[in-house]
């Protein structure tokens, strides 16, 4: 069983300062490696494609979940975009644990399986439902838990960076994407997702 106290450790220190408004660099200061290229940041789409999209989300941002199959489909449609996700977990505690625990997957190779689990839940989550659906989806939560531990310090930078990002760009909630040079801060639907990385191409 996967418990609180193993899963957030971390969590509830970052969880304590989430509502800090904390000193980040100016949009014009973050470089395009650290926003489209962060060694950590799980990438989905084609990983060598022309056109990046970054998207910060929140597993209980229900904006983010409604659109998300639209995302996945105009990103699979057009084939030569990266799409970059982004953590930004900002609903407390339980979406850390959310961000955690799917990031902790990703160390096991199973990032897109968690992910898409908690994507189609519906509304705010509990500790318990988060562990239920990964549990659903054949996930190992003894598994993900050791994961966490062993990269706790990787998880937690990137969250962080996550963070620090989000509010550089001065992004007031989920979902807010990076497309190209362009900040997108609210929803994309599928039409609009797909104008923005035709944009982002024209260059």
């Amino acid at each position: 069983m996967l418990t609180r106290r193993t899963m957030l450790t971390t969590a509830l220190t970052l969880a304590a300062t989430a509502g800090l408004r904390l000193p980040a660099r100016a949009e014009g200061q973050l470089t395009q490696k650290e926003v489209f290229f962060d060694k950590d940041a799980p990438v989905l789409g084609n990983p060598k494609g022309d056109v990046t999209v970054v998207e910060f989300f929140d597993y209980q941002c229900p904006y983010c979940k409604k659109a998300h199959p639209a995302i996945r489909k105009a990103v699979e449609a057009d084939g030569n975009v990266r799409l970059v996700l982004k953590d930004w977990p900002i609903f407390g505690d339980t979406s850390i644990f959310a961000a955690q625990a799917v990031l902790g997957a990703a160390q096991i190779g199973k990032y897109e399986t968690a992910m898409e689990a908690l994507m189609k839940t519906k509304g705010r989550l509990t500790h318990e439902e988060i562990e239920s659906s990964l549990a659903g989806a054949g996930l190992s939560m003894t598994e993900i838990a050791a994961a966490v531990n062993k990269h706790n310090d990787r998880i937690s930078g990137l969250l962080d960076r996550n963070y620090n990002q989000a509010l550089a760009f001065n992004f007031s909630g989920t979902p807010s994407f990076v497309i190209g040079s362009t900040l997108y801060p609210g929803v994309l639907d599928e039409k609009g997702l797909r104008a923005a990385i035709a944009k982002a191409r024209k260059g």
